[in-house]
């Protein structure tokens, strides 16, 4: 399994260490994912997700995962997150509804 962003959809990116003398040596760029646990507001309840360190700064400067998912396209997203947008989605159509 490939060490992928569930939010941001970021993957190892391949490049070259360069010495001094210029040599060239494979290498790969890993991003910095980290397992946290996130609450939704509309859903009142956690998830756990495995998400990139600057995703995580990205998700608190929107003001939580459910603004974070408003804003988020569906591509970019992982399938459990993609489940998780609609839902939060349906509830906020219900919110806005009833009121």
């Amino acid at each position: 399994m490939t060490r992928r962003c569930e939010l941001t959809g970021k993957l190892p990116l391949s490049g070259q260490l360069r010495s001094h003398a210029e040599n060239k040596t494979k290498r790969k760029f890993r991003p910095n994912l980290v397992n946290v646990t996130l609450i939704s507001d509309a859903l009142a309840r956690s998830v756990k997700l495995r998400i990139s360190a600057h995703a995580l700064k990205t998700v608190e400067h929107r003001g939580g995962l459910d603004a974070f998912l408003a804003k988020a396209k569906a591509e970019d997203l992982s399938p459990d997150c993609q489940k998780l947008k609609r839902e939060i989605a349906k509830v906020n159509a219900e919110k806005t509804a009833a009121a």
